[in-house]
């Protein structure tokens, strides 16, 4: 089964349907497996298009640099194929980009279909009168061609948490903090205590984990950049390094980035930047999630890191695994997610 949906303004489609059902389509019993890795996109385009402006300014819209990696990767991994090669294996890719320049168009915009060929799968479609109207579309509509694209993955990434779980984390989170959250399988649980938890996903040459910790809110000063910090190094120093007395704390070099955001009705603060190991050399980048759960008085963070010192260009996929376990967050006096 498919679903297509046709916009005159993305825009409206990034901000209402971040995990709504509408943006989910069933696949038929025998539809194929879709093939290639996440992240990776396939953009079906003709040799003028790709060679010419327009291909310049879909490059820098999908491969634009990530922030706050120690080396620079893309959003996506883009791969190029011909109209006339878009056929068989390659149709069945997970994430495709169709370009179109049609006269007949009236203005540029882009169509979303679900599960057409393979699933999971997203296809879009961006097509306009001419190659300067899909330009100036991309220019001010390519920040949120890239979100949906992303939901998409994030939302594989969330159905694969639900059905394959850790049961022994997620009750540790539960016990310490009342929240609900989902952690897929892989990975172990290394600290629990009743205001601290950390697990970690070890792989042969790299690593993942996160921190769950809380402590009491007193005031909005809780929330600057320097009061993070310190919490950060507090908690983060229940995390032993390699060598006898080495601990993990945030970078004192790069000052990290804040922002704010809504999540389903709750306010978060998101803090990213690097981690280094005190007593070491060790380090990598993070990022943080914090609230203020008003209903006990608690703040409650979720702090991931990755360390990969021999996979410099593969961190992205890493980060954007642990980035996907806040959706899976869930306070007792939360719904479940409409967004």
């Amino acid at each position: 089964m498919k679903r297509t949906l046709y916009l005159l303004t993305f825009l409206l489609l990034a901000v209402a349907m971040t995990s709504c059902k509408a943006f989910h389509t069933l696949a038929d019993s025998n539809q194929k497996t879709s093939q290639g890795r996440p992240y990776e996109l396939i953009v079906v385009a003709t040799q003028p298009v790709w060679t010419g402006e327009l291909g310049d300014s879909l490059r820098a819209v999908l491969a634009a640099p990530i922030p706050y990696l120690p080396q620079q990767e893309p959003e996506f991994d883009v791969l190029r194929t011909t109209p006339d090669g878009f056929k068989n294996i390659v149709a069945e890719h997970r994430n495709i980009l169709k370009v179109l320049v049609d006269p007949s168009v009236k203005e540029a915009a882009v169509g979303v279909e679900y599960d057409v060929t393979a699933a999971p799968q997203i296809m879009l479609t961006l097509q306009g009168p001419s190659e300067q109207a899909i330009i100036d579309y991309l220019a001010e509509h390519g920040d949120k061609l890239v979100q949906v694209v992303k939901m998409a993955e994030r939302d594989r990434a969330l159905a694969y948490a639900k059905k394959f779980g850790m049961p022994g984390i997620e009750q540790a989170i539960k016990e310490s903090f009342g929240v609900e959250m989902n952690v897929p399988k892989g990975y172990i649980l290394a600290a629990h205590s009743n205001d601290f938890v950390w697990a970690r996903y070890e792989y042969p040459e790299a690593s993942q984990g996160f921190m769950v910790y809380g402590y009491p809110y007193k005031s909005d000063e809780a929330l600057t950049v320097q009061a993070l910090v310190e919490a950060r190094n507090r908690f983060a120093k229940r995390i032993p390094g390699p060598s006898d007395g080495s601990y993990m704390i945030t970078s004192p070099i790069f000052e990290p980035d804040l922002r704010t955001f809504r999540l389903n009705g709750r306010m978060w603060v998101e803090m990213r930047g690097f981690w280094d190991v005190e007593g070491d050399f060790m380090g990598g980048p993070f990022v943080s999630y914090t609230t203020v759960d008003t209903s006990t008085g608690y703040i409650f963070t979720l702090d991931c890191y990755v360390y990969a010192p021999k996979l410099p260009p593969h961190k992205r996929n890493l980060m954007h695994g642990l980035e996907h376990l806040l959706y899976t967050v869930k306070f007792p006096d939360t719904a479940a997610p409409t967004e």
